[in-house]
């Protein structure tokens, strides 16, 4: 399957598509030092988020998708140097609307989940 949607995502920034099937992808991020909010290397969970983001985006798979809402967890912390794999699964469709859920984990760790509410769009949300 091709990746139809944030074809100019940096990868540095936001992961890798690792997986990708219809209606669930996965991402994978490698956290580097830029990415640390402090001395000791927490990661700011904005990256996690943006990778979650990312992940949500490519399941639905859509060069229209846009990010309506979302509610989120961040359940552990993550550290530079940490491989962050989301896994996002589309919920739900009615219209215009997707629901999907994402998990992201370090190892087998759950650190972050997510609800993201995506619309799929007739044209380029900027047009």
């Amino acid at each position: 399957m091709q990746l139809n949607t944030h074809l100019n995502i940096d990868s540095s920034l936001c992961g890798r598509v690792t997986k990708l099937e219809e209606g669930y992808a996965e991402v994978l991020l490698h956290t580097t030092r830029k990415m640390s909010a402090d001395a000791q290397g927490l990661v700011h969970g904005g990256f996690i988020f943006g990778a979650a983001d990312y992940a949500a985006m490519s399941a639905v798979n859509d060069p229209y998708v846009v990010l309506g809402a979302s509610i989120c967890q961040f359940r552990a912390p993550v550290k530079v140097g940490d491989a962050v794999l989301c896994k996002a699964s589309v919920v739900s469709e009615k219209g215009k609307k997707r629901e999907v859920s994402v998990e992201a984990f370090v190892g087998e760790k759950l650190v972050f989940e997510g609800s993201f509410t995506t619309f799929v769009l007739e044209k380029h949300v900027l047009d």
